[in-house]
């Protein structure tokens, strides 16, 4: 008789616990896309994005070489992220937040 290891209520209780994970959208500098292009694609794609946060952070992305343009759970990051691929913008591989 093979006897199935128990688990006590915590360590059950544990598991439902976990967080799903977090991740950082990173946009990368390139030579194709405009200030303005990137500004655009941030605003329709990204929820709360605004014009004036979107120039600010497509010139970081043009004067560091990158920067995270949003972070959050997994799944939505995922969706952004290829939201912002068929874009056209070079995306860094999603991150841990």
């Amino acid at each position: 008789m093979v006897v199935a290891p128990t688990r006590s209520p915590a360590q059950a209780g544990q598991r439902l616990q976990e967080r799903y994970p977090n991740v950082n959208v990173i946009v990368l500098d390139d030579d194709v896309n405009t200030f303005q292009h990137v500004v655009e694609a941030l605003v329709r794609h990204l929820p709360g994005m605004q014009p004036d946060q979107a120039w600010t952070l497509a010139h970081r992305i043009d004067g560091e070489g990158s920067a995270v343009v949003w972070s959050g759970p997994l799944e939505q990051g995922e969706l952004y992220h290829q939201l912002l691929t068929a874009e056209g913008l070079t995306m860094a591989p999603l991150g841990q937040g």
